[in-house]
């Protein structure tokens, strides 16, 4: 089994070799692959060294399995290479998401349409997508959901490891001048940077991506035109607004979904105790729910706050979460390759 790691040097790319070695994958030579600055890196792998290589085509030569984790740009040049030279390729950007040929699988959703690939290219979603579709397609399947309403709030990490390191900066700013925090004047301390236009410190940012011509962002849309295409809803009404929060990592989803039959809150939680990949905290009154730090360096994705709309017996409202670099990326593209062998 040779498996080619692309973006092996970046925050995803180090999870999936993480991911390989805990789930013992079955992996007779890994080749990993990285821009040229990390070229010649030496990485551990099961117990041993293994060199970081530059990206050409010859790479994939003999290859099984190949795991992009890079930018739409090189995955579209470069995922069909590796495709035409036999290797499946596992894709983690928007490049083929919404390609007709190119099935988009969360293995516990759909796993079924895995085979189907003429490309030879299986995309992964976007990590906020996970997070609220591994609760909502279970739920979809009792009562079969016609309507979405979602607000996200998504961490730093989700802009990569400059988002993350931005965030640091500024709320180290913040804490040498607590006096000014502590006057509301926060704003006079922090500043924006590359990353986020606006301080994320201490603040709310109601903007992730770029802005569409509709005043939607990119998130927006890839959050509900995914959701679409993972559960086989063409036509599903679904519309967002996506935050970025000042959390490091796990991206959170809170979802009005409504069904075409009445739902049941009792019934609905069952249902997700029982689903695969899916953990239940729900007791509100216990202070038992989902928040990003519980999520942070696990596999499943938390759901609680659990209720019926007050308003429609149709609907329900839940908050889900899940680690953005865990089941929302590394860990999905290893779910993949562990069903295709």
């Amino acid at each position: 089994m040779r498996v080619v790691v692309v973006g092996a040097t970046g925050a995803v790319g180090t999870e999936v070799l993480r991911i390989l070695e805990e789930r013992r994958f079955p992996v007779d030579e890994l080749v990993p692959v990285a821009s040229p600055r990390s070229t010649g890196r030496k990485l551990q792998f099961g117990g041993d060294e293994v060199e970081v290589v530059g990206l050409r085509p010859d790479v994939f030569d003999a290859a099984d399995i190949a795991i992009f984790d890079v930018s739409e740009g090189l995955s579209s040049e470069w995922a069909p290479v590796a495709a035409d030279r036999g290797a499946v390729v596992i894709d983690k950007s928007s490049a083929f998401r919404m390609d007709d040929d190119v099935p988009l699988v969360v293995p516990e959703i759909n796993a079924d349409q895995m085979s189907n690939r003429p490309k030879g290219i299986i995309a992964t979603p976007n990590c906020t997508t996970t997070a609220m579709v591994m609760p909502l397609a279970p739920l979809h399947r009792e009562w079969t959901v016609n309507r979405l309403v979602i607000a996200t709030y998504q961490a730093a990490s989700g802009s990569g490891q400059q988002g993350t390191d931005e965030l640091w900066e500024q709320t180290q700013l913040a804490a040498k001048e607590p006096e000014a925090v502590r006057e509301g004047r926060a704003g006079d301390v922090i500043k924006g940077g590359d990353t986020f236009v606006h301080p994320l410190a201490l603040n709310v940012l109601p903007k992730c991506g770029s802005v569409k011509d509709d005043g939607y962002t990119s998130e927006e849309t890839k959050l509900c035109n995914e959701t679409r295409k993972i559960m086989g809803l063409p036509d599903l009404k679904a519309t967002a607004t996506c935050v970025r929060v000042p959390v490091v990592t796990g991206h959170g989803v809170s979802v009005h979904a409504e069904f075409d039959s009445e739902v049941s809150v009792d019934r609905a939680r069952a249902i997700l105790e029982q689903a695969p990949g899916v953990e239940l905290q729900d007791d509100i009154y216990k202070d038992i729910y989902p928040t990003p730090l519980n999520a942070a360096n696990e596999d499943p994705c938390y759901v609680g706050r659990i209720r019926k709309d007050l308003f429609d017996a149709r609907a329900l409202e839940f908050f889900s979460v899940g680690d953005n670099l865990r089941k929302g990326a590394a860990l999905n593209a290893v779910q993949i390759a562990e069903l295709l062998i």
